[in-house]
């Protein structure tokens, strides 16, 4: 195994109390293991849009000037003084970023916990993975199987469990199938397998023709494109068809949200056997998990009374669940990281070419279908 140097690379993201963004590539020591603790060489680690807000902090990317060296890049951007009143609770503070990775454990503490993971591949979910080396808990990582890469397991937590969360909230909640916006993101086609694999009915909304085909050529049943002229009658045809009333929603701004919420309707009308002024009675919810729309959510009611619209993440759904179910669904991804859960990247960049604005360019469009992987080993 390769020796443990003194110092490794890291990014940070500072927010300066004069109302810019500092993101640079620092070198920081290496931290020792305690005892229950096991030091990982990350050798991989996505970018995921949950990343973003804290990676930018607010900042217009557009303002971003490259700074610093090639060893030790530096890009400072600036915020708006209406983001600033947010982030007063980071000012001035290096942030190390990255919320999921992979690697190999190189060391460990004494417990036998920590011990008995020297040399396995693992993947962590603890944030600051944007570094050559993660020191954490032993009990926070997860064992990949045998002959699973750490690229394979990179993205093991935030999109799969977000997939599995979903299903999961369908059932705690009594829905029967579920709706899903920018359907053909990493995260859609996961959750698009994952309902195909358990026979839920699901209901893919997407932007374009192209994805919509992606989809369909994975087996997706019913793929609807926003864009269309139909849309709306489409949907209400799918939602009829799957009986779904439940949708999670990557947007969060603009009108799609009302418009799943009224194609709800307009489906469970059509069941309806008497008038009601108040409409139907079966319970229609949409749940914003994203914000690809940095816009007003816009409702316009007419879809009855029995309905809602609120905010999912996936550390309260885990914590609502308790520690034994989400190790169950950390467990399933394990098993399926290279069928269901399977993640593809269209970039593989180093620590410093994530710094470059060309990158970030790219990366921080959040475009579906765009996926970058950080190899922090890469030189």
């Amino acid at each position: 195994m390769p020796s443990i140097p003194d110092t490794m690379q890291q990014i940070q993201s500072t927010v300066r109390a004069d109302g810019t963004l500092k993101l640079s590539l620092e070198t920081v020591p290496v931290p020792s293991p305690g005892a229950d603790e096991v030091l990982v060489r990350v050798e991989a680690t996505p970018i995921n849009p949950s990343d973003l807000g804290l990676l930018f902090g607010g900042a217009d990317m557009t303002t971003a000037e490259a700074g610093g060296d090639a060893q030790a890049p530096v890009v400072t951007a600036s915020i708006p003084d209406a983001v600033m009143p947010a982030m007063a609770g980071r000012l001035d503070q290096a942030l190390p970023v990255g919320n999921e990775g992979a690697g190999v454990v190189v060391a460990a503490g004494d417990d036998a916990a920590a011990q008995a993971l020297m040399g396995r591949t693992v993947a962590i979910l603890g944030g600051a993975m944007y570094a050559e080396y993660r020191c954490i808990k032993a009990a926070q990582c997860l064992v990949l199987p045998e002959g699973t890469t750490p690229r394979d397991g990179a993205s093991c937590f935030v999109n799969p469990l977000t997939a599995l969360g979903m299903v999961e909230t369908m059932k705690l909640e009594n829905h029967t199938a579920l709706v899903h916006t920018a359907a053909a993101s990493n995260l859609g086609q996961m959750l698009n397998k994952l309902c195909l694999a358990d026979g839920i009915g699901l209901v893919n909304i997407v932007r374009r023709a192209e994805q919509r085909e992606l989809l369909e050529s994975q087996g997706a049943k019913h793929v609807v494109d926003s864009s269309a002229d139909s849309f709306t009658a489409d949907l209400t045809d799918a939602l009829e068809a799957t009986g779904a009333t439940l949708g999670f929603d990557a947007i969060g701004g603009g009108k799609l949200a009302g418009q799943i919420l009224a194609a709800m309707e307009a489906a469970a009308v059509r069941s309806a056997t008497e008038y009601s002024r108040y409409g139907s009675t079966v319970h229609k919810q949409v749940y914003i998990y994203g914000g690809l729309d940095r816009g007003p959510t816009i409702l316009n009611r007419n879809f009855g009374m029995a309905w809602g619209v609120g905010g999912w993440l996936l550390p309260p759904f885990l914590a609502r669940i308790g520690q034994d179910a989400a190790q169950r669904l950390r467990e399933r991804v394990a098993a399926e990281i290279k069928t269901t859960f399977a993640s593809s990247y269209t970039k593989e960049i180093s620590l410093t070419e994530a710094l470059s604005l060309a990158a970030i360019g790219e990366y921080g469009r959040q475009a579906t279908g765009t996926k970058y992987l950080i190899t922090p080993q890469k030189r």
